[in-house]
């Protein structure tokens, strides 16, 4: 059976084209919830309300997702509660950049 860690480590593949760390990286999935089918909710946010990639990332995360073996079906649930800052960003990640 898929689990919440299969996901995260999958969804290392998916990347912010304008930065080129993966979401997990930067902190973008907040959660992510496997039920006893095989139907994945992933809540995530955006660095910012207007970034022109969302729909691209938001559609990566779907895809990777829907690819692994054992999900029947996936939720993307965009939220902007907590707000995405710097400080979410793995924290040798942050430090490589000079956060």
């Amino acid at each position: 059976m898929i689990t919440a860690d299969d996901v995260r480590r999958a969804l290392r593949q998916v990347k912010d084209p304008e930065i080129n760390l993966s979401v997990i990286d930067l902190g973008l999935v907040y959660d992510v919830q496997v039920d006893g089918e095989g139907i994945v909710d992933v809540t995530m946010t955006l660095t910012s309300p207007g970034c022109p990639s969302g729909p691209e990332i938001m559609a990566d995360v779907d895809r990777v997702t829907r690819s692994l073996d054992g999900v029947t079906g996936v939720n993307v649930d965009l939220v902007w509660e907590p707000y995405w800052t710097p400080e979410r960003i793995d924290p040798k990640v942050r430090a490589f950049l000079g956060y």
